[in-house]
């Protein structure tokens, strides 16, 4: 795998500062172990066999999607609210940063930029992985794919940075330039044939392409 430094030729031409959207699960945290916790938790109180790992390998939809293969539909709607009501107790404190995350929000804010974080997750569940790891980042939640261009184009968000073709989505729809990383459950070739401007190993990469993009800009 490579990175990929794309041409800068694509993205919408901003005026004042950058703001740079990013994904959270996968992209800016491993929300995996936290997760499986919460769903584990599901399972023991419902007495439903929900197979954590095969829910967390295919993290990115909303959470409801996955609830639906596990619940009959008119249980999911309840069974969301629960797990969102367990979400604080048992996945925050076990859900890591990715590595390079940090990094690159760092590297945003030291170029003046400003950062939004936007994500299928409920808000008020993302500030708290947010607060709990020292990220400092608006949220806008609740939004899937093609939705995420809703709070892209509110914030004037030139780049989006995300793991999943919906993401891939979400900025293209925005105009955003698409910056994707194969750390969540989409392998680069597939970020690439979902139309990704840039592929990049992961986020520890985002600073150095940062400064490339900034330069070329300018």
């Amino acid at each position: 795998m490579s990175n990929d430094f794309a041409p800068l030729t694509v993205g919408p031409l901003t005026v004042g500062p950058l703001t740079v959207g990013f994904d959270l699960d996968m992209t800016l945290i491993d929300s995996r172990p936290g997760i499986k916790a919460v769903y584990d938790v599901l399972a023991a109180e419902t007495g439903v066999f929900i197979d954590s790992e095969l829910a967390v390998s295919r993290l990115g939809p909303p959470m409801e999607d996955e609830l639906a293969c596990w619940f009959p539909a008119e249980r999911v709607a309840a069974m969301a609210d629960r797990y969102r009501e367990l979400y604080p107790e048992y996945a925050i404190a076990p859900t890591p940063a990715m590595p390079g995350a940090a990094a690159a929000v760092d590297a945003v804010r030291a170029a003046g930029g400003r950062v939004v974080v936007v994500t299928a997750k409920y808000g008020p569940n993302a500030s708290l992985h947010l607060k709990h790891l020292g990220i400092d980042a608006e949220v806008r939640g609740w939004l899937w794919a093609e939705a995420k261009a809703e709070a892209l184009l509110e914030y004037g968000a030139a780049v989006y940075v995300g793991d999943h073709v919906g993401d891939v989505r979400g900025a293209r729809t925005a105009g955003a330039l698409s910056v994707a990383v194969p750390t969540g459950p989409c392998e680069a070739a597939e970020l690439r044939a979902a139309g990704a401007d840039v592929v990049l190993d992961d986020l520890t990469a985002f600073p150095a392409w940062l400064a490339g993009y900034r330069s070329a800009a300018a």
